[in-house]
């Protein structure tokens, strides 16, 4: 005889939630309001010419902030057109943006015990992005809390086999990571070397060719619709047929 019993679920199997505590923060006060802000211009010249390439007025920024740590934020990091009213125009919509969005889904997945937990949560992280204790990546600064799909991992790894079919992929594939704001990298060892046959008569491409065309790509696209270019990663086995060709590429692009 087999007897079914009634078991309740075990409370230790219940997804607890993250108990927070204030380390840099004080009850009751906001980051932002324990600093003295300030209204910078912020102009980037060509070191070469002197020319103007890129000018935004009356940014707001601590007053702690250095000029170059303004500059790299105002020019990567702002988002929308500059000159028109949604451009972002102060380091605490760039902070809210971001620490916002992180604690609006910590409380909708059920991150937090209490709003108050979500509440200091979003206090120290806005403090130490304020206070520049730590950073996140570009992509979490390019995406988190727009419209844009929500990529915030730096790097992604592919993969290339020997046929037009999977490097076409890869081109495509690698296009939207680096519009996204990411980079890759992959290995490129699969592709046939460029001295073997193919079926048709003709030799291979090789690697080194496609690589190429890849390099050209991603020159020019905007790596998260900013003015930075494109970040890539490629290797070849040192086994490969075409490993010197390879190396004295790398070494002419470096020139």
């Amino acid at each position: 005889m087999t007897q079914t019993m009634k078991t309740s679920r075990r409370s230790s199997d219940k997804p607890k939630s993250v108990q927070i505590k204030r380390v840099f923060t004080t009850a009751g006060v906001h980051p932002y309001d324990e600093v003295t802000w300030e209204y910078r211009d912020v102009v980037q010249t060509n070191w070469k010419t002197g020319e103007t390439v890129f000018e935004q007025q009356n940014v707001e920024f601590p007053d702690f902030w250095s000029i170059n740590a303004s500059t790299i934020v105002t020019t990567k990091y702002f988002r929308g057109a500059v000159g028109t009213k949604n451009r972002e125009a102060s380091l605490r919509t760039l902070i809210d943006r971001v620490a916002k969005t992180y604690t609006k889904a910590g409380k909708r997945f059920g991150y937090f015990g209490s709003d108050e937990h979500a509440e200091i949560f979003e206090h120290e992280l806005t403090w130490m992005l304020l206070h520049q204790y730590f950073s996140f990546n570009s992509p979490v600064w390019f995406n988190v809390g727009t419209a844009s799909p929500q990529q915030v991992s730096a790097c992604f790894i592919l993969s290339v086999d020997d046929s037009m079919d999977s490097i076409l992929s890869w081109y495509k594939e690698e296009g939207f990571i680096f519009k996204g704001g990411s980079g890759a990298g992959l290995n490129l060892s699969r592709i046939r070397s460029s001295r073997e046959l193919l079926s048709s008569g003709g030799t291979a491409s090789g690697p080194v060719s496609f690589m190429r065309g890849a390099d050209a790509s991603a020159g020019t696209i905007k790596s998260g619709g900013a003015t930075r270019r494109a970040a890539k990663m490629v290797v070849l086995d040192v086994d490969h047929p075409d490993i010197e060709e390879f190396i004295e590429t790398k070494a002419r692009e470096e020139d």
